[in-house]
């Protein structure tokens, strides 16, 4: 994809350099939630199955109730996804806007909950903190699922570097390219989430988040203005 393509693409107008943006971002959440917030994930729920098959199996260091509570916000955020899905999904753009705003809104409570409880977070405030950022994640992959840009589902990768291998068989740079960028927003914004843990603290890695999403959403609500074709699917 020409780096053009991910602001202006035919089908997909900006949303391809958003989503990669949330990509990044997503990142940066899950190194705030595994070295943060009791070694749960708060976007990868396939990760929180597979720990509360440990927990269950008394392994040292994995926490049941994170698992569950991230697993059950989760699930309660990708519902509220449905709704704005099914108010919005004749605009695009008005529809990420929207969802975005909610996102937003729930990380800054989880942000305020962090600074109030100090470091290190307590136990009831990591599991708080866990609860609002999973329900902001379930809304963030109902929604971007629903408006099916291709290789850029902002939370799972296994597709993608799944596609990568087929990609490079078929000698099909430009999608492996492509994937490989998801990939790599996703890298460098866990690199960055657990340098902000690691020193500052969880606080400042939440901050991080916040600006994400800001940076999104002003994106998103500059870009959705009116009714360009990408946003009303007039080009698909």
């Amino acid at each position: 994809m020409h780096p053009r393509t991910y602001f202006a693409h035919p089908l997909h107008g900006p949303l391809p350099a958003i989503l990669l943006l949330l990509t990044f971002g997503t990142g940066v959440i899950d190194a705030i939630s595994i070295l943060g917030l009791g070694r749960v994930f708060i976007a990868n729920m396939t990760g929180n199955v597979v720990f509360i098959g440990f927990a269950l199996a008394g392994a040292p260091g994995f926490s049941l109730w994170g698992s569950v509570v991230a697993l059950a916000g989760f699930l309660v955020g990708a519902a509220g996804g449905g709704l704005v899905i099914a108010r919005f999904a004749a605009h695009r753009g008005r529809m990420l806007r929207n969802a975005l705003i909610v996102q937003l809104a729930l990380f800054v409570v989880a942000l305020v909950i962090s600074i109030v409880a100090g470091t290190p977070v307590p136990i009831a405030a990591q599991l708080v903190i866990v609860a609002t950022g999973s329900i902001a994640l379930g809304i963030q992959n109902a929604v971007v699922r629903h408006l099916a840009v291709p290789d850029m589902t902002t939370t799972v990768l296994t597709m993608t570097l799944t596609g990568i291998g087929s990609d490079l068989r078929k000698k099909d740079l430009a999608t492996a390219g492509r994937r490989l960028i998801a990939v790599l927003a996703m890298v460098i914004g866990a690199g960055i989430g657990a340098i902000l843990v690691l020193r500052p603290g969880v606080s400042a890695g939440i901050v991080a988040v916040t600006v994400v999403l800001a940076v999104a959403l002003v994106g998103t609500a500059i870009a959705s203005r009116g009714t360009p074709s990408w946003a009303t699917g007039a080009t698909r």
